[in-house]
């Protein structure tokens, strides 16, 4: 099956949210109730402040994945400086039939493709330290930690960070 990565239409926002949000709430990431969630659950703040973009199975339309691009001035850029990108809320939809086909890093690539379209030299992202194996996508893609930019945007959420300097990215 075929699998394409590209911004959101309109009539996929609904199924983007419920996919994050799930995702985040299955994998242990997030309360079900709280406010992140619900933040999760509505992506058409993020379509109209950032790049919503989604993996869609081709054969069938569904919806497998989606994530965020802030490009640099976005107030969806939490971490990023100056001329970095960052991308954020990255989540494969929590059914058999969408993970383990690669989607995860398909998203990465079309991030780092999208930075590289827009001259950014580099690409920056924070993630939960138990999101092992999204970590491991990243490394393989060559993102490296950056420790010292770690943070906490609550308490008692800290944040490992990556970044992506785009001269050495991986074709």
């Amino acid at each position: 099956m075929s699998i394409v990565v590209r911004p959101a239409h309109p009539t996929e926002y609904d199924a983007a949210g419920h996919l994050v949000a799930e995702a985040f709430i299955t994998d242990g990431h997030t309360e079900r109730d709280g406010d992140y969630a619900k933040r999760l659950r509505d992506p058409r703040d993020r379509a109209e402040k950032a790049e919503l973009l989604v993996a869609v199975d081709e054969a069938t339309g569904a919806v497998l994945g989606s994530v965020t691009f802030a490009p640099p001035g976005s107030p969806y850029a939490d971490l990023a400086e100056g001329r970095e990108g960052e991308f954020r809320m990255l989540a494969v939809a929590p059914d058999p039939a969408a993970r383990g086909r690669g989607v995860g890093e398909l998203m990465v690539r079309a991030v780092i493709a999208r930075a590289a379209e827009l001259g950014l030299p580099r690409i920056v992202m924070s993630s939960q330290p138990s999101m092992a194996y999204a970590h491991r996508i990243y490394e393989r893609l060559g993102f490296v930690r950056t420790p010292g930019r770690d943070w906490s945007p609550i308490p008692g959420m800290d944040l490992f960070t990556y970044a992506l300097e785009l001269d050495d990215s991986p074709a």
